[in-house]
């Protein structure tokens, strides 16, 4: 893991996985940052309950030698953060708001990535003779999104809305076949299912999701996690996709500049065909 991902990047991803002592060290991190970066390791663990050497456990787990090195991350992370957006006042001000802290999320999404992992990914994708895309809740529209930007660029991809039905896709799939899985949360059971049942039928399972730690991860073969920045309450209470939906714009770019021209040829037919569609507005 890159020495710049965010230490509360960090932490989001594996926190499903943490013992409980190292999960409430995690949780005053993420809750209080300003505040643990003014505290010993012997204070933190007073604070949240735990022996001295949970704190130090956790700050591993994290991918750090020890407090004093997470310590001195966050205070970058914080630092760089110090220029906070101007709360605003009206609906207006509050999506302003809204958009100015979602904007600074999206600029540490891609940190957990990794190049091999991606270059996989779009390579797995590319090459797949079925490619299903499945999503339960809110990251349904993301994975119709994703399919039919695939689509158009000439690398056609299935999805399918309901959820028994994305169960009986997978299972048809084939060991020379995709199911790309999105879910945020990495728990959703509808998907967990999809992903189950394409692994059942030997296809190879792609995972897009906000945490390392899940049971979609361990059943996927490859997974794409996207930095959150929060904490899985945060997940369930915010339930965003935008960053799920950047990323997937992005991904399906990937795809066409391996296909080159082929994703041209199919850009222009999706053009001809829009303009075909187009109301005369005079």
């Amino acid at each position: 893991m890159s020495a710049e991902v965010p230490v509360t990047a960090r932490i989001a991803a594996v926190r499903n996985s943490l013992q409980p002592s190292e999960r409430r060290v995690a949780d005053l991190i993420v809750d209080d940052p300003d505040a643990v970066i003014e505290l010993t390791a012997q204070q933190i663990a007073d604070r949240v309950g735990v022996g001295r050497s949970s704190v130090v456990r956790a700050c591993q787990t994290f991918g750090y030698r020890g407090y004093p090195q997470l310590r001195v991350a966050l205070a970058a992370e914080r630092g760089r953060r110090a220029v906070a957006p101007v709360a605003q006042d009206g609906a207006l001000g509050g999506i302003r708001s809204a958009i100015d802290r979602i904007a600074d999320d999206l600029r540490a999404v891609t940190s957990l990535l990794d190049a091999e992992g991606v270059s996989d990914a779009v390579a797995a994708v590319v090459a797949a003779r079925r490619l299903l895309v499945v999503a339960s809740g809110l990251s349904a529209p993301v994975a119709i999104d994703l399919a039919m930007r695939l689509t158009a660029v000439g690398r056609p991809a299935e999805t399918v809305g309901d959820p028994i039905g994305q169960q009986i896709a997978a299972r048809h799939l084939a060991p020379e076949d995709v199911c790309v899985v999105i879910s945020g949360s990495g728990a959703n059971e509808a998907s967990l299912r999809a992903a189950s049942a394409a692994r059942a039928a030997g296809a190879r399972v792609i995972a897009l999701t906000s945490f390392s730690a899940s049971p979609l991860t361990e059943r996927a073969d490859l997974s794409l996690v996207l930095a959150s920045g929060g904490t899985f309450r945060d997940e369930l209470e915010h339930t965003s996709r935008i960053a799920h939906a950047v990323f997937a714009e992005a991904f399906v770019d990937a795809v066409a500049a391996v296909r080159a021209g082929e994703a041209d040829l199919s850009r222009s037919r999706v053009l001809e065909i829009l303009s075909d569609n187009l109301g005369d507005a005079g």
